[in-house]
């Protein structure tokens, strides 16, 4: 699998399609759907999925710059429930694969009828060859370098909702075989509330071979404060597939907000990132000071990107952000 800074052919998305997941916000998360995929097409195409009665409507939101295709569909978390895209054939490095892995609505939570087949379905359609997996994973869950490391959470991969006849050296068996990698690092786990178990990209994400970018909280009273403290001392203290350090930056979690008095905590992560050809499409949050410094940040680690920001609150009440609805196709290619 190629890292997210590999040239994209396309970006794929789905459309917010099961109104109860999104605690009253399902409207306006269809809008934010919509304006994320408006600002991932300033950089490469964007393929949106939608259900046939959806299709118009997501036409509109989306305007011409977007393609809307009919297909069968439960929701719009195509990083998780979409093929993950991966290159190299073993004569010339060319080709193009992509992996069906088992869709379980993450442990059962949510509806999989449509969305354990959409995979499969795009793959078909687009006539590229198809890898089954045998086992439970979500897009979400890994980060890879494309230079043989990926980075995973125990909390999500090692959950028995998921796998739970296989332990932590069949799982990586099964990462190195099907993603290509070599290097396995496990952090500890994601933020509270999280109902995906603990899915990587709301804690970190490689910004290049070497560097990865990780949430950080410096509040000892935040829920989240051990767990991504941990998640940190394990990223600086390991090496890559090819023997490096790696270099870890500090990207500070937003103050806490909540889906009602008494749900749970947004997921409030600007590690959940979108990396386009050229660009970045960012999380915004509506708190100008922490989003400005965070901002600078990006700036400062990507400047040959143009940076992006699309206000993301709504989407998170269904559960995640950037990174969850999209699906980077790589061109088919390595070097």
């Amino acid at each position: 699998m190629p890292a997210e800074w590999h040239p994209h052919r396309r970006c794929w998305m789905a459309w917010p399609s099961f109104e109860p997941a999104y605690n009253g916000r399902f409207e306006a998360a269809r809008s934010v759907h919509a304006n994320v995929a408006r600002a991932i097409s300033q950089f490469e195409p964007v393929v949106m999925l939608a259900n046939e009665e959806d299709a118009a409507l997501a036409r509109t939101l989306c305007g011409p710059a977007v393609e809307v295709r009919a297909a069968p569909i439960d929701d719009g978390w195509f990083r998780d429930s979409g093929p993950t895209f991966v290159v190299g054939g073993p004569k010339d490095g060319a080709g193009l694969a992509g992996i069906d892995w088992d869709f379980n609505g993450w442990g059962g939570r949510a509806p999989t009828a449509r969305d354990s087949k959409i995979a499969s379905h795009v793959l078909a359609r687009e006539g590229i060859e198809r890898i089954g997996a045998p086992f439970v994973l979500e897009g979400g869950s890994f980060h890879v370098d494309g230079e043989g490391t990926l980075i995973t959470t125990e909390e999500c991969l090692l959950n028995a909702n998921r796998n739970p006849h296989s332990g932590k050296r069949e799982i990586e068996q099964n990462l190195r075989e099907f993603l290509g990698v070599e290097q396995v690092i496990w952090l500890k786990g994601g933020p509270v509330d999280d109902v995906t178990d603990g899915h990587v990209d709301m804690v970190a994400a490689f910004a290049r071979p070497g560097c990865v970018l990780a949430l950080h909280c410096e509040d000892r009273s935040n829920a989240d404060f051990a767990t991504l403290r941990e998640n940190r001392d394990i990223l600086r203290n390991s090496r890559d597939a090819r023997g490096r350090a790696i270099e870890v930056i500090d990207i500070p979690q937003a103050p806490a907000s909540y889906i009602d008095r008494t749900g749970g905590r947004l997921g409030l992560s600007h590690v959940n990132f979108y990396m386009a050809n050229g660009g970045i499409v960012l999380p915004w949050y509506g708190a100008p000071e922490h989003d400005e410094a965070v901002l600078a940040i990006f700036r400062n680690v990507f400047p040959d990107r143009r940076i992006v920001t699309v206000a993301t609150r709504d989407l998170l009440y269904g559960g995640g952000n950037i990174h969850c609805i999209t699906q980077q196709e790589p061109v088919a290619t390595i070097a």
